[in-house]
């Protein structure tokens, strides 16, 4: 099934979750249009005319000194087995399992010095909001995800296409699965989320565009009573809902995106297929959602979001690093130079990261423990300057000695890539209340 994710309230760590979901083939009302709809940009084959994002949260939180950041010089149960490798750009290194990655560091960017996670709570809500999910008071509704700011903001680049594009599945773990929410902003910009079951939902299945059309007057009956003393903005968002999901149906924009039999079959050799099974409680190591998202913003979407794997490596690092990281330099690489290849480099930001770093020090079972002081974060596209790696650890990978960085610059530097002005541009949160979208971080100039 298709499902629109509507608001959550649960505790981050214990699993509980719940859900209001739809289904588009019924045309029922939920959350995932935009009320600019009618002033969006249109494509129709001329000049592409907008930017979008790629989000890659790696679930759980990857071993930052086993991947970009290796220090060699440290004792044994910090700096591993793992050796690092030279790039094509003099004077980086990073793992030997990369090498697809080490070939194109002229169009990375590496951050070493990441922090901004209080608590060390695995959480994809810092990668997708750029705030810490504890320690600090959230507004009425909570904070919305990008994805859902810049729906509410630009609106749909194509009618035919969602702004914004999770391709979370679910999880065992909730927050793994979780694409980023809308807070704030209201079910209306929830993550349009496909998925293999959900496929035929997209389809007319026989209904005839008359027939389809009588729904929408059907629909467009409903007592309007009832709209005007909601106070929730469900049934609020029922119009633009529909009139999205009349888009969506009545063109194969989106179907085709989705399709990727319509790939040329080099291209989908170079990205290959991973995993699409859940690993553990975690997300897949799907390859093939590297490439339905640039399918999908070369569609239209401006925030495609997509989890991968399951890093939470408490135990046996090494061997499982060893499943994930190389499968990650095959899907990574493969999107970055797709992007090139097609021009979308300067167009198509790409962002991977997890909530936060891991411990310096091996523990007693091989793995690596959750350690909020510091992380890593890599960057492509966007037209940034890249080919440079930014900040710095102290000699054990556990502390930032030089230019560290907050997950709110990244997500300044996002917005401004995107046209949206962060000192200026404010929502309402559900007390009416003015809320910027980061909280005072500016973009960061190394990569503007």
């Amino acid at each position: 099934m298709l499902s629109l994710y509507g608001p959550q309230r649960k505790a981050l760590c214990d699993g509980v979750s719940r859900r209001d979901f739809l289904r588009i083939g019924s045309l029922a009302m939920g959350g995932l249009s935009l009320p600019q709809l009618l002033n969006a940009e249109s494509q129709n084959g001329t000049k592409r005319g907008f930017k979008s994002v790629i989000m890659i949260y790696l679930c759980g939180a990857p071993p930052h000194q086993d991947m970009w950041d290796l220090k060699m010089d440290a004792p044994a149960e910090i700096r591993g087995p793992y050796k690092p490798i030279g790039t094509n750009v003099p004077g980086i290194r990073i793992s030997e399992h990369a090498p697809r990655l080490a070939q194109m560091m002229d169009k990375l960017v590496p951050i070493n010095s990441m922090y901004g996670s209080l608590s060390g709570d695995h959480d994809s809500f810092i990668c997708y909001t750029g705030r810490p999910p504890r320690g600090q008071v959230q507004p009425p509704g909570g904070w919305p995800s990008l994805g859902s700011v810049v729906s509410r903001l630009q609106g749909q680049a194509n009618p035919a296409i969602p702004g914004f594009v999770g391709l979370a599945p679910k999880a065992g773990h909730p927050p793994y699965g979780s694409p980023g929410h809308p807070g704030f902003i209201g079910p209306a910009h929830s993550a349009f989320r496909p998925n293999g079951a959900g496929m035929d939902d997209l389809k007319l299945n026989g209904i005839s565009l008359e027939r389809l059309e009588d729904r929408k007057a059907l629909l467009n009956g409903f007592d309007t009573f009832r709209r005007d003393v909601d106070a929730s903005g469900i049934v609020s968002s029922m119009d633009s809902f529909n009139q999205q999901a009349l888009n969506v149906l009545t063109s194969s924009k989106l179907l085709d995106a989705l399709d990727l039999s319509k790939e040329d079959p080099k291209t989908r050799e170079r990205y290959g297929k991973g995993d699409p099974k859940n690993y553990g409680d975690g997300a897949p190591l799907n390859l093939e959602h590297f490439l339905v998202a640039r399918r999908l913003v070369e569609a239209g979407a401006r925030v495609v979001t997509l989890n991968f794997g399951r890093w939470d490596f408490h135990d046996r690092n090494y061997p499982q690093l060893l499943r994930h990281l190389p499968l990650f330099d095959q899907g990574m690489s493969a999107l970055v130079q797709d992007l090139h290849d097609r021009g979308l480099d300067k167009d198509v930001a790409v962002v991977a990261w997890g909530e936060f770093g891991r411990t310096p020090i091996v523990n007693k079972d091989g793995g690596r423990d959750h350690w909020p002081r510091v992380g890593n974060a890599l960057l492509a596209g966007g037209g940034f300057k890249r080919g440079q790696v930014i900040g710095k650890t102290d000699k054990l990978g556990g502390e930032p000695t030089e230019r560290g960085v907050h997950f709110g610059e990244v997500f300044a530097t996002l917005y401004k890539f995107l046209g949206i002005d962060t000192t200026k541009t404010v929502l309402n949160d559900l007390a009416g209340r003015p809320q910027y979208l980061v909280d005072g971080w500016s973009a960061m100039p190394e990569l503007i």
